[in-house]
């Protein structure tokens, strides 16, 4: 229309017959290709001959005003034909758009002189052409990687690697259509699949133009509900998944056949890169254990599988499902020093899900957690790869520690560490179960097999730890190391972080957080050797998961549930059940100042919690015609204490009324006593000021006798020492005291001080 236009405008009543002319439009790039999408740029060339008297210059400038008013995103080139040769050697992207033009109007006469001419061009310098287009291509796939948000134009398995084979075989055998390449280069089966994954991501570039309103090539995770819901998606995150999954298989089709059919097509005009360590199909290769083997062979480095050798893995005879002789070979493979090359080789062939089937359900599943780059399978590979390939000193130290059996597991770990994802269950639970019977498929040892469920179980604790929490923190540091309580374990789990966090992509492993995780592996290292203290960190940990599943708990505040959680006493989570801890910390959080109850059902029993000072020492003292058979002193939170002691025998209803007024004087600062001195002896006494870094220890073993315990409590009040945790317990007649203190008050300044006191000697 702008020609008929420009050209009634031109000569008016005087148009001559088009052919009469010398001018013809010609589409270029994607509107050549006759794949324009919504907010494509128009690449239009007009072709001419300078004949006198047509004034053709004033005509191409009407063409080009119009079609500027209109607002379309105009690239434009006027050329004469005889300058399209030249034209052509100055750049190999002119070069590649004159080879796939198309006319549109104009001169029939002009435009078989330019397909002369370009028939001339397609000729020229062909082996130029291929090894120009295809570093191109290998820079923009570094540049493109295949991410969650990848480039469908640029980036691997995008249409410019569609538009490559297009291009070459359009040089080679003036095709119009990848289709009309020879059979023996593309066969049906291939073209079939290849082609449906090339119309879905056609639609999704088109979409990507609707929703953004502008020309973009890249899938943003910002739009894809847009996107998806566009395509016909269900909404939500299902249905995001869905989508996005399939837009990386689609990629990933495209990169397979185009990698097949290029070697095809250039084999001929390009020399191998024996940087890459190609390895080429054998002859008389049966069956996929053939294959398998062969990359074992050669997997003591790095390789490539030749795409060949790709061809012939998408068509190898294999069982249904792996039996038990591909298992054994599956075994052996990660015993080898590269088996990344193999697994990454199986994944380009769309085999991954078909030898490794605990990872099926994570190939091409997104990861929209704002942290992950890749797909769960290519991230899987990435963290393989960054095993086999550590470049931290101190952290390949501790992998070439490791027993051959020991790197094995753990190869397998890191594969399917991320296996469990995409499920409704925590993937940590998840992926530890499908390790589990993998593994023993695999045949590995009972113990490894154990080894390899607790670092999967676990395998995010210490990046997390390290980058959230204070890691000079003893309650930290014991409730991360009590998951790993031998330095062999501590050690893999170090190794797998490094390489989960280095395959989540570039600048995620940086050398401040690399610095944080080391620390907090030589800081748990240091307390391996407490294993009281790790065995009881291990059961309140076990104790917490439980309380985290209480709906009472879960109806608190979240607040509220992190005061718990952070209750520095593990008596209380050790001694009591979920019920009674609930019990103890609904009232504290109610209590103003102090709070008590008394039970005297089977025995006396008085609770208090209190925020006030409380003389603790009077109130045994008041009762000390009772024996006291228990005492447990758990610091809370909010400056709160838990007293709960338990006496030998009930009291009358009458006594009641004075206990509690014995409970409501213990809290006034006017009651005071001097009990009276027992008798202990320095050998019963153990105070150990280097139990942890954040508390001293006090045991007292000795003969049960009147005044004992509010004795004691006196002495601490007096020297203004803070007893964390107390528990007290005595039994035919003698007494196993036991008193956590914190170390930076006043007690390991004063042990000999304390003991002599004790012991009557002061």
């Amino acid at each position: 229309l702008v020609y008929k236009v420009a050209a009634r405008d031109m000569f008016g009543d005087y148009l001559p017959m088009k052919n009469s002319i010398p001018l013809a439009l010609v589409a270029l790039g994607s509107y050549g290709r006759e794949q324009l999408c919504v907010h494509s740029d128009i690449d239009l060339m007009i072709v001419y001959k300078d004949v006198p008297g047509y004034n053709l210059k004033e005509m191409i400038e009407k063409m080009l005003y119009i079609l500027w008013d209109t607002g379309l995103k105009l690239g434009h080139r006027v050329h004469t034909v005889d300058d399209l040769y030249g034209v052509s050697q100055t750049d190999i992207t002119i070069k590649t758009a004159l080879i796939e033009s198309r006319m549109i109007e104009g001169s029939t006469f002009i435009w078989t002189e330019t397909q002369n001419a370009i028939t001339q061009i397609r000729h020229d310098n062909i082996e130029e052409f291929i090894r120009l287009k295809l570093e191109e291509q290998e820079i923009k796939h570094r540049k493109y990687p295949l991410t969650m948000e990848p480039n469908l134009k640029e980036g691997v398995g995008g249409f410019r690697d569609a538009n490559l084979v297009f291009w070459i075989g359009k040089i080679l055998f003036n095709v119009d259509n990848i289709k009309n390449l020879p059979s023996d280069i593309v066969s049906e089966k291939e073209y079939r699949a290849f082609r449906i994954a090339l119309e879905f991501l056609f639609r999704v570039r088109s979409a990507i133009h609707l929703v953004a309103k502008k020309k973009e090539d890249k899938l943003r995770l910002d739009l894809i509900p847009y996107i998806s819901r566009l395509l016909g998606y269900e909404d939500g995150k299902k249905g995001q998944m869905r989508f996005a999954k399939k837009v990386t298989e689609s990629l990933k089709t495209i990169r397979l056949y185009s990698i097949i059919w290029l070697d095809k097509l250039t084999h001929e005009y390009k020399k191998e890169d024996a940087g890459k360590n190609y390895i080429y199909p054998r002859e008389n290769t049966q069956d996929l254990n053939d294959i398998l083997i062969q990359f074992r062979e050669h997997a003591h480095k790095s390789f490539y599988a030749h795409p060949t050798l790709l061809q012939q893995l998408t068509s190898i005879n294999k069982p249904e499902r792996l039996d038990e002789t591909l298992y054994i070979t599956i075994r052996t493979l990660f015993y080898q020093e590269h088996c990344c090359s193999i697994f990454k080789a199986l994944s380009y062939a769309k085999l991954l899900r078909y030898t490794i089937p605990p990872i099926k359900k994570v190939v091409d599943l997104p990861q929209f957690d704002g942290y992950h780059k890749y797909a769960v399978d290519i991230h899987s590979l990435q963290c393989l790869y960054h095993l086999e390939h550590i470049k931290d000193d101190f952290i390949q130290m501790l992998w070439d520690a490791l027993e051959s059996d020991e790197k094995a597991m753990l190869k397998i770990v890191v594969f399917l560490h991320d296996a469990g994802k995409g499920r409704k269950s925590d993937h940590h639970f998840v992926g530890a179960s499908l390790f589990k019977v993998f593994a023993n498929k695999l045949h590995i040892d009972d113990a490894l097999i154990k080894i390899g469920e607790t670092l999967i179980l676990y395998h995010t604790l210490m990046s997390k730890v390290a980058q959230r929490e204070d890691i000079y923190n003893e309650t930290v540091l014991l409730s991360f190391a009590s998951h790993f309580k031998t330095k062999k374990l501590l050690d893999m789990i170090y190794i797998l972080t490094y390489a989960d966090m280095k395959g989540v992509g570039k600048g995620t492993y940086t050398s401040f957080n690399a610095r944080l995780i080391k620390t907090l592996y030589t800081q748990s290292l240091d307390i391996l050797d407490q294993k009281t203290m790790l065995d009881e960190t291990e059961k309140r940990i076990k104790k917490e998961t439980t309380l985290k599943r209480n709906s009472e708990f879960q109806n608190l505040s979240k607040i509220q549930q992190k005061k718990i959680l952070k209750i520095p006493s593990n008596l209380l989570f050790l001694r009591y059940d979920t019920k009674r801890i609930l019990a103890v910390t609904k009232k504290a959080f109610e209590t103003e100042t102090y709070e008590f109850a008394i039970n005297n059902k089977k025995y006396l029993t008085i609770e208090i919690i209190r925020k006030d000072n409380f003389n603790l020492s009077y109130l045994l003292s008041k009762l000390s015609r009772l024996d006291v058979v228990h005492m447990d002193i758990c610091k809370l939170f909010d400056g709160l204490k838990y007293f709960k002691i338990d006496f030998s025998e009930t009291v009358s209803a009458e006594e009641i009324d004075f206990i509690e007024e014995m409970i409501h004087n213990a809290f006034k600062p006017s009651q005071s006593i001097t009990p009276q001195i027992p008798h202990i002896l320095s050998d019963e006494i153990t105070i150990d000021c280097e139990h942890s870094k954040t508390y001293a220890l006090m045991h007292l073993d000795c003969k049960d006798q009147k005044g004992l315990l509010e004795y004691i409590i006196y002495l601490f009040d007096q020297m203004g020492i803070d007893i964390a945790t107390a528990k007290i317990h005595t039994l035919k007649n003698r007494v196993k005291d036991m008193f956590l203190i914190e170390r930076n008050g006043n007690f390991c300044h004063n042990v000999d001080t304390i003991i002599d006191k004790l012991t009557g000697n002061k």
